[in-house]
């Protein structure tokens, strides 16, 4: 397998471009006519991810980032929106789904789950090759190459059976099944998060490797802050279905323009005893996306709502070079008294 990706070197433009996506889930009403309505898992989320970088996800369990990752992977229909991969609308005649799945590929949370037991790890990495075309002799000559390239000896592991590898291992034959089509995107839905400690750095620094070997691009999904910024160029913190904030991962973590990611960040564990977290950064659980606030979602939460924050949603807006948050005291003239203090 050599690295022919298009996307290694040159500018750094969209490969992935989000518009308008949303997801909602109806809900059945019970015997009595009660409940009904529709839980908006994501609601209404533009982002870009640039050619060859790695974008994060962050953000509570239930704000919706592993509905993102399926969606952008098209494992379920979106409610509204569309997804645009390198200037192609995906799932139209324009880029059809088994092409853009050639070109992006998916690494899941569950190792075991992702693997068919009745398939040997030689036949489950070269089994999606087969399924596009390339021939047998190929598609097994692929899989024991990316099999020694992700630390599996084929002669030692490619008659093993999912249940006769551990956790680490089968997580590696995941990565290398999703090499093994050649794409240029991989989304990587907590791959790690399930994998003790010493484990999860090894696949990090392989994901890294192979990253720079492949040029390949990534949308790597966790709720471990450190490796997400120790593995991204930019991050993405969503709430509740929707994009909180997006910035360069460095000014992000350093410079927070959000008052949910400060609170994210707060929570981060410290190794320092004088830098430890005496009280929790956030009080309640996010609200129910069946019903959520009106206004801006955070404002429950947020420690500087101002009664706007009810009345008004904020936009996504610039608040410094490639750094956007949605917040109203970043717009000038929304009626917080924050924002007053910053147009003045």
């Amino acid at each position: 397998m050599t690295a022919t990706n298009p996307d290694i070197g040159g500018p750094a433009q969209p490969l992935l471009t989000i518009k308008g996506l949303q997801k909602l889930f109806p809900l059945k009403k019970d015997m009595m006519g009660r409940g009904g309505g529709v839980v908006r898992a994501v609601d209404g989320v533009d982002f870009e991810v640039l050619k060859g970088e790695t974008l994060g996800v962050v953000g509570e369990s239930g704000c919706g980032k592993s509905t993102t990752a399926r969606l952008l992977m098209q494992l379920i229909n979106p409610t509204a929106g569309e997804v645009v991969f390198d200037g192609r609308s995906v799932g139209t005649r324009d880029l059809p789904l088994k092409e853009f799945r050639r070109q992006v590929q998916m690494v899941f949370q569950d190792s075991y789950a992702s693997l068919n037991p009745r398939l040997t790890i030689e036949d489950s990495v070269s089994f999606g090759p087969m399924v596009h075309g390339v021939s047998r002799k190929e598609s097994v000559a692929r899989a024991r190459d990316l099999l020694a390239r992700v630390g599996l000896e084929p002669s030692r592991f490619a008659e093993r059976y999912p249940h006769e590898l551990s956790g680490g291992q089968r997580q590696r034959v995941n990565v290398a099944r999703a090499l093994a089509l050649q794409p240029r995107m991989v989304i990587l839905d907590e791959a790690v998060s399930a994998l003790d400690k010493s484990v999860e750095a090894q696949v990090i620094n392989l994901l890294t490797q192979l990253k720079a070997e492949f040029g390949l691009t990534y949308v790597f999904i966790s709720h471990d802050l450190h490796v997400v910024r120790y593995i991204s160029d930019r991050v993405m913190v969503m709430y509740l279905g929707q994009v909180a904030e997006l910035g360069p991962a460095d000014t992000l973590y350093e410079t927070p323009a959000h008052p949910y990611t400060r609170a994210l960040l707060t929570s981060m564990p410290s190794m320092d005893p004088d830098n430890r977290t005496e009280s929790a950064p956030l009080a309640g659980d996010p609200p129910n996306p069946i019903n959520p606030p009106s206004g801006c979602r955070f404002h429950p939460r947020c420690p500087a709502a101002a009664p706007v924050c009810s009345e008004r949603a904020p936009s996504l807006i610039p608040v410094a070079p490639l750094h956007r948050a949605s917040c109203l005291i970043h717009e000038a003239g929304s009626g917080h008294p924050q924002a007053l203090a910053r147009a003045a």
